[in-house]
């Protein structure tokens, strides 16, 4: 047909380019973790490596709510374990707060409006440190935003990305205490966002002059399509790296595709 795309991979100086696509998992050293809260709990979670174990940074992230289907396996968050190890020489800690559930398993203890889940947070923080040496990047997405701003401004950061952050627990008080953080502190908002559009984003995070928000044109809270998801992946590269080039939409090495239908 005039005008379609070739599925057929391209050939360029002697590499096989595959495009990546929204269920592509490119290669990476998978492991299945278990954190230990300081209040007795145990959260279920996965780090994925770059192949090298070296990893360039290390990002941990706090997923959306739970009560609401949020978890480790919301969709940008697989993606950023799928693709940044490979693309970005990434190691991701992604895991369940207290009481979700999600292919890696279920964590114990019960849904706490982002209160205790500052243990789970503190916890993961930990693990992340301990196992790459490195302090991690947080990156919180919707209720994982609120996980973050009401408990992490005490903990050893390398910086913090906010995707979509509602603003739903957070109290002011909470909030100003980000003022003169130290570390870079950014806001991915949605232009269409259902809960914090990005002019709102600019009155409500007015008490932390030092946070920069991104306009994410477009887009809504969920970053649904692959525009969006490479939207927030090309922009997390680009604030922990520095580098404004965007990432490859095609790749030369393995790559399997995730099947949900068929997990492990």
């Amino acid at each position: 047909m005039l005008g379609a795309r070739s599925k057929t991979p391209q050939k360029i100086r002697g590499l096989i380019l595959n495009k990546i696509v929204s269920n592509s998992v490119l290669p990476a050293i998978r492991e299945n973790l278990e954190l230990s809260t300081d209040d007795g709990q145990t959260l279920v979670g996965e780090i994925a490596w770059p192949e090298n174990k070296n990893p360039a940074a290390t990002l941990v992230l706090v997923h959306p709510l739970p009560t609401h289907g949020g978890s480790s396996d919301s969709h940008v968050y697989r993606k950023i374990s799928w693709r940044l190890p490979a693309l970005s020489n990434f190691a991701i800690l992604r895991f369940n707060t207290r009481g979700t559930t999600s292919s890696l398993g279920t964590s114990s203890g019960d849904f706490d409006s982002s209160n205790k889940e500052g243990l789970d947070l503190k916890a993961a923080v930990l693990k992340a440190k301990e196992l790459t040496g490195q302090e991690p990047w947080l990156v919180g997405w919707s209720f994982g935003t609120d996980v973050i701003l009401r408990n992490a401004r005490d903990l050893n950061v390398s910086g913090v990305i906010l995707l979509s952050p509602p603003l739903r627990f957070t109290k002011e008080d909470e909030l100003a205490r980000w003022r003169d953080f130290a570390k870079p502190i950014w806001a991915l908002v949605p232009e269409f966002d259902d809960f914090l559009t990005p002019d709102q984003a600019k009155l409500r995070f007015s008490s932390v002059p030092n946070l920069r928000i991104v306009n994410a044109i477009g887009a809504k809270h969920l970053w649904i399509g692959e525009s969006q998801v490479r939207f927030v992946l090309n922009h997390i590269v680009k604030i922990i790296t520095g580098n404004e080039n965007p990432l490859p939409e095609e790749f030369s090495g393995p790559m399997t595709r995730h099947n949900d239908l068929n997990r492990d």
